[in-house]
């Protein structure tokens, strides 16, 4: 069983393209903006990938169901969310990989009825985006950081999910 996929050069440049709506500004601006999305959305879960994107959706008022983070913003350590959480899940993902452990856990998280699992990363959780989106429910909210642009709001449609699909199979495995 493949166990840690790896992000190819090329699909690194693939990803550096937002993989849903973009929405620039300051965090006050982009919070604004996501409101509204979730207002007209209305989505069944509301997921925050990274830190920085997690503490300001918090600090805006908007609650989502799952966050990921590392403890980190730009590769820098920082102090984690203050924040309680029904449940914590531990994780290992290394940088620029997918492990599966890692993608279980988003996947255990996603399943869960309660408000507020938070996944914490050994390692990095930017490409949890990935598994986030194949993962969450349909007409689900996964958010993410752009860095110095602002952050990108993905609804997970049936054809995001098989796009997201086929960067994680276009991953090489390494283990």
């Amino acid at each position: 069983m493949i166990r840690i996929l790896r992000l190819t050069p090329h699909l690194r440049r693939k990803l550096k393209a937002p993989l849903g709506l973009l929405i620039e500004g300051s965090f006050k601006e982009t919070m604004k903006e996501l409101e509204k999305i979730i207002g007209k959305e209305k989505p069944s879960k509301i997921i925050a990938v990274g830190d920085v994107v997690s503490s300001n959706m918090m600090k805006y008022g908007i609650c989502p169901q799952v966050f990921i983070v590392d403890n980190q913003a730009m590769r820098k350590p920082i102090a984690p969310i203050q924040v309680k959480a029904n449940e914590t899940i531990h994780v290992k993902n290394p940088a620029g990989t997918l492990t599966v452990e890692a993608r279980e856990g988003i996947q255990k998280a996603l399943e869960k009825r309660e408000h507020r699992i938070r996944v914490i990363v050994d390692g990095e959780e930017d490409l949890l985006t990935l598994a986030a989106v194949v993962h969450a429910p349909e007409n689900s909210l996964v958010v993410y950081g752009q860095p110095r642009e602002g952050v990108v709001a993905v609804i997970t449609t049936k054809e995001k999910k098989d796009e997201v699909m086929k960067i994680i199979e276009a991953m090489d495995s390494v283990a």
